[in-house]
């Protein structure tokens, strides 16, 4: 049975809400993610009771916990502009580095000073280009939704360390 119906997709706004504009921002920084030295800013905090799957800086089952600089450029001196804190789980059992990232990444300076945007995604770290869900905000992100790009700019397979570009 088939009906021939005419008529407009819409919604009539009966509570008298105002709808902004979305707004969309773009942002560019470096995520430091250093796991050896003195200082590290990322460090294990649960483990399995046995390994299992390939044998990398982070294996499979790990938790670490973070609290990395987000920095406006690749290099150690560059200017820190906020923190990414949170958590991150080692989730894959092969060779293909996979990370389960639950992570609020706060600024500290700028127009955004006082903001965060949160990601709960999976970042698959060998990839060469990643995205990651954007699921929320504070601030001036409030109810953020969306992406990161992600590319790797440094990564050391023996300890673990990372330099990430975020867009």
């Amino acid at each position: 049975m088939s009906v021939q119906v005419h008529s407009k997709y819409h919604t009539k706004n009966k509570h008298g809400f105002k709808y902004k504009e979305e707004k969309v921002t773009n942002l560019h920084f470096y995520l430091f993610d250093i796991l050896s030295g003195k200082n590290p800013t990322a460090v294990e905090i649960s483990r399995p009771n046995k390994t299992v799957g390939a044998k990398l800086a982070t294996p499979f089952g790990h938790v670490y916990a973070i609290d990395d600089p987000l920095r406006e450029g690749p290099l150690e001196n560059s200017t820190v502009i906020g923190n990414a804190r949170g958590l991150y789980l080692s989730s894959s059992q092969g060779e293909d580095l996979t990370l389960l990232m639950a992570v609020d990444f706060g600024f500290t300076t700028g127009e955004f000073n006082g903001s965060s945007i949160s990601v709960l995604s999976r970042n698959p770290v060998t990839e060469t280009r990643r995205e990651l869900a954007l699921v929320g905000g504070r601030g001036k992100f409030q109810l953020a939704r969306g992406f990161a790009k992600l590319r790797t700019h440094y990564l050391n397979t023996e300890n673990g360390d990372a330099i990430i570009e975020y867009n």
